[in-house]
């Protein structure tokens, strides 16, 4: 019996299944595959020579003597903002005395002539014044002195009242009396008239001090815009925020009261402040020796040593609970490159072991805990047990099981293929 055609349609499809099937295992099999990663290899001599056990840690460079020279704040109703019209360039070397840098003080210098001129004025209102008083004085002294000689007068008149009509000896009583409260008015009015008169004085005086005050605060302003370096140094542009970026102070800007502007520091006295984690703290000694590196200028090494270790630590920034300790590192000698705020790397020297066997910390390798190394001996490598002594982050101490001079191999990372 023929084959039905549904069977002849499946026995189709089957043989075009298989048929893609074998294709895509053929293009899987022509596909280039990935290389694989091979490791990188290299060999080392085996010397003797000293060994250093350190501690790496970072901090910032700063100068030891250094000031900083801020904007100033003005005494007395003045603006809270100073332009800058001379600016020392950065990194000049300056001497004591030198203009480092001056502001605008045409507001202060007119301010001072303002109150000059008032103050002349008051002298002269004083001096004017005191003449008037001296010239009312003078006159009152006679109108007093006449009033006393009329009231005498009077008196006398009162003695031949005995001798004279009735009439007569009431206008003589009438004299009398207006005599006497004439004198009496003059006197009383006389001691107002000093008080008033001082009164004057003493408010035409209290307005010259006060101006006069002024003045002198103007004045001092004024001499505030001109600061010179206290110290010898080189000086240092701070910088300040201008439209959210970082960036120096310059000459024309304008400037807060208060502002930082330039720091002059002795760059003959340098120091390192590092930062030190509490795992490290209790290693580290005063007068310990120190190998300092810029990150800024790595073929640049000083050699320090620690000075100061503070006694107590603070949260660090990671966390609360893990405590910061800070120490300061004197810097030997001197460099133009070596400027404040510049992060530096710097390297402890705890322990050193003097004419020992010294491998790279890439060449060790480890069978639980049994170390051992490569050694390449006549085209051939084979596998030597040593025995590790003190260790650093790039290097270790062999004390047993290598011979100075062996060439080792060192695993010095993977590569991956071309």
């Amino acid at each position: 019996m023929p084959p039905r055609p549904h069977f002849r349609l499946w026995v189709a499809l089957s043989v075009l299944a298989g048929a893609a099937t074998l294709g895509a295992a053929l293009l899987t099999a022509r596909a280039p595959q990935a290389p694989q990663a091979s490791r990188r290899e290299g060999t080392a001599t085996i010397k003797r020579r000293d060994f250093v056990k350190s501690v790496r840690l970072s901090g910032t460079v700063e100068a030891v003597e250094s000031t900083t020279l801020s904007a100033p704040r003005l005494s007395g109703p003045s603006s809270n903002s100073l332009v800058i019209t001379r600016l020392v360039g950065a990194g000049a070397p300056v001497k004591k005395g030198d203009l480092v840098v001056e502001f605008d003080r045409q507001t202060q210098l007119a301010t001072a002539l303002d109150k000059r001129a008032e103050l002349n004025d008051l002298e002269q209102q004083i001096r004017k014044r005191e003449a008037t008083e001296r010239a009312d004085r003078a006159k009152d002294d006679s109108e007093i002195l006449l009033a006393e000689s009329t009231l005498g007068r009077a008196r006398l008149e009162m003695l031949k009242n005995e001798m004279l009509p009735k009439i007569q000896v009431e206008k003589n009583q009438q004299a009398l009396d207006q005599a006497d409260a004439t004198l009496k008015q003059l006197r009383t009015t006389y001691d107002l008239k000093r008080k008033a008169a001082e009164a004057d004085l003493r408010i035409l005086k209290i307005r010259r001090d006060r101006s006069e005050n002024a003045m002198k605060q103007a004045e001092a302003n004024a001499e505030k815009m001109a600061m010179v370096a206290p110290i010898d140094g080189m000086a240092v542009i701070r910088t300040v925020w201008k439209t959210n970026n970082l960036a120096e102070v310059q000459e024309g800007e304008e400037v807060r009261a208060g502002v930082p502007v330039v720091d002059i520091v002795n760059p003959s006295t340098m120091r390192v402040r590092a930062r030190v984690n509490q795992a490290d703290i209790n290693d580290l000694r005063v007068g310990q020796p120190v190998r300092i590196g810029l990150d800024a200028y790595p073929d640049l090494s000083f050699d320090g040593k620690i000075s100061q270790i503070s006694p107590l630590g603070v949260p660090s920034t990671l966390s609360p609970k893990v405590r910061v300790f800070v120490a300061l590192v004197a810097v030997a000698g001197a460099h133009p490159n070596l400027m404040p705020d510049l992060t530096a790397s710097l390297d402890v020297e705890l322990a050193r072991i003097p004419n020992a066997l010294v491998v790279p910390r890439d060449a060790l390798r480890f069978n639980g805990e049994v170390s051992y190394v490569r050694i390449q001996r006549n085209g051939s490598t084979q596998d030597q047990t040593v025995t590790v002594g003190e260790q650093n982050f790039h290097e270790a101490v062999v004390t047993a099981g290598l011979e100075e001079g062996a060439v080792i191999v060192r695993d010095i990372g993977n590569r991956g293929g071309q």
